[in-house]
């Protein structure tokens, strides 16, 4: 993993920062794991405007991945490691003993030719799938799931790794990327090590012109709004704005916005840091 600095011969290239793309392994996708990609622009089902700034952008294709990992017992070869424009991690393309391939997603260290295995009773080796209650203590991990069967809904993301604290009864404790400390059920499946491309946050467009290609359109500061547009607008000149805080009103800067009755509190030890 590393990023590389791009000589500045050009504007757009003076401050940019790009991967190095070392871990890839191929620029071809698998066909047959490859599915169409709508995109609303930001408009709900009736054609308005619901979030602003979205729109654009390259036209991409998606990826299907398996988030499950629930081919227990049977053996997969890394075939390849890719680029999966959707997501900030790489991605892994998976040979399957009985013919099947798969996309997962990859962790740091993941190899091609490297065999991993999903199921109960597998080594804790990166790129291995298993539920929390046969891990060890202590172990770093990602993909975690928040209900069994559900797939993958926590630490996805580039770089990104949770630890395995402690485990009580049907419970385990982990530590999230966020600081928070939580209950998840041992029958939730976790993969072994972080995810792959830690490199992400190295990462400088150079040029508004890539924001763009990303599908971000150019964003209005509320500063420079009027008071009828937004709460931080109007004043003379460069007016301060007044407190930071939401087109609604909701202030933005360490205001608490988690119902107190959320059914999910009772699973969440320590709150993520302010």
């Amino acid at each position: 993993m590393s990023v590389r600095k791009l000589k500045p011969i050009t504007p757009g290239q003076r401050f940019r920062v790009v991967n190095g793309f070392d871990a890839i392994t191929t620029d071809k996708p698998e066909k047959s794991l490859l599915a169409p990609k709508k995109r609303s622009g930001g408009r709900n089902n009736q054609g308005r405007m619901t979030m602003r700034y979205r729109g654009g952008g390259h036209k991409k294709r998606y990826r299907i991945i398996d988030f499950k990992r629930n081919k227990p017992g049977i053996p997969a070869t890394v075939a390849s490691i890719e680029y999966d424009p959707n997501r900030t991690a790489f991605i892994a393309l998976l040979n399957y003993q009985d013919g099947e391939k798969r996309y997962i997603v990859a962790q740091n260290g993941l190899q091609v030719g490297q065999n991993i295995v999903s199921g109960d009773k597998v080594a804790p080796e990166i790129g291995n799938a298993m539920p929390l209650s046969n891990i060890p203590l202590g172990t770093i991990i990602s993909c975690i799931e928040l209900h069994p069967g559900q797939g993958a809904a926590l630490v996805r993301s580039a770089g990104a790794f949770a630890q395995l604290m402690a485990r009580d009864g049907k419970f385990a404790t982990v530590k999230l990327p966020s600081g928070e400390t939580r209950l998840i059920l041992t029958t939730c499946m976790a993969t072994i090590g972080a995810v792959s491309n830690s490199d992400h946050q190295l990462i400088v467009s150079g040029k508004a012109g890539r924001t763009r290609w990303l599908g971000r359109r150019p964003r209005t500061r509320p500063v420079v709004m009027n008071p009828v547009d937004h709460p931080m607008g109007g004043g003379e000149g460069k007016s301060s704005g007044g407190h930071p805080r939401s087109r609604n009103g909701i202030p933005a800067k360490g205001y608490r916005t988690r119902s107190k009755t959320k059914a999910s509190n009772k699973y969440i030890i320590e709150r993520r840091k302010k």
